[in-house]
């Protein structure tokens, strides 16, 4: 990946973010570069326009673990980050992995809602990992925490 496909995929990450404050919510300034930086595999949602989504993952607690999906505004509700997501869960199963999880706002519909509609359940703090735990202790220090949010999984079976 190079600076031209880095410099794309944050377009897509702050602009995406721009949904959230239409939506009243107030968020902390976000680099997306400090993410892409740390994440284990970046998949990336291509139009004859250019870069237009991404999904970013690591692996926590022996689960993929989505840090984040992004769709840029302009190309929302065509099914990019739903291919997207569904790419992630089959790469994940592949790799071996039983399980996807995410954290996301528990209310908003392109949040937990959406999410929920594709399969994935809130998961409980009790069934929570380290490194989960330590993901959701960072998301509140960051300051993220601005509305309710949830843990949530999905069961990946075995095909």
């Amino acid at each position: 990946m190079g600076p031209e496909d880095t410099d794309a995929l944050v377009e897509v990450s702050l602009a995406a973010d721009t949904l959230f404050a239409e939506a009243g919510l107030d968020l902390p300034p976000d680099d997306p570069r400090e993410m892409l930086d740390h994440v284990e595999r970046v998949l990336v949602a291509v139009t004859d326009q250019g870069v237009c989504g991404l999904a970013a993952t690591v692996t926590l607690d022996d689960a993929v673990h989505l840090e984040q999906l992004a769709v840029h505004p302009d190309h929302g509700r065509r099914g990019i980050g739903g291919a997207l997501l569904e790419t992630v869960c089959t790469r994940a199963r592949e790799d071996g992995h039983t399980r996807v999880t995410l954290t996301t706002f528990r209310d908003l519909p392109w949040n937990g809602p959406w999410y929920e509609r594709r399969g994935f359940e809130e998961l409980p703090r009790a069934g929570w990992g380290p490194d989960l735990e330590r993901q959701w202790q960072a998301e509140e220090r960051a300051g993220i925490t601005v509305r309710p949010r949830i843990a949530m999984v999905r069961p990946l079976g075995d095909g």
